[in-house]
C-alpha cells in the first residue's frame, strides 16, 4: 500500500559526488591563514620589538621590570641587569623581565 504513494525515483538514493580533496581541507587551510595573521604574525612583531629594545638599554636608563620593579639601570651583563631602585640599593634582575624604558626624569616624580 504504500508503494503507491512513494515513487521508486526517491525510494533509491541517488550516488552523491564525493567532493575534491582540495575542497574538503579549504575550511581547514582558511584556519590556518586566519590565524597566521590573527596571532603568530603579532606575537612575532612584538617578540621583535622588545628584543630590539632590550638590546638599546643602556647604563643610566629607567626601566620598569615585569614585576613593577622601577629603577636606574647601574650595571648590564650578558642576561641580566644590575638596576639601583633606591640609593644604594642594586638589584639584579634578567634583561628579559624588563618590560619598557621609561624616558629620562620618569623615576623622579614618581
Amino acid at each position: 500500500m504504500l508503494d503507491f504513494f512513494v515513487s521508486p525515483a526517491y525510494a533509491q538514493a541517488a550516488a552523491q559526488p564525493q567532493p575534491s580533496l582540495v575542497m574538503q581541507f579549504a575550511p581547514l587551510m582558511i584556519l590556518v591563514v586566519v590565524f597566521y595573521f590573527l596571532l603568530i604574525r603579532p606575537q612575532m612583531k612584538r617578540t621583535k620589538e622588545h628584543r630590539q629594545m632590550l638590546d638599546k638599554v643602556a647604563k643610566g636608563d629607567e626601566v620598569v621590570a615585569s614585576g613593577g620593579l622601577a629603577g636606574r639601570v647601574t650595571g648590564i651583563g650578558e642576561a641580566y641587569l644590575t638596576v639601583e631602585i633606591a640609593d644604594g640599593v642594586n638589584v639584579k634582575i634578567q634583561k628579559q623581565a624588563v618590560t619598557s624604558v621609561l624616558p629620562k626624569g620618569t623615576l623622579k616624580s614618581l
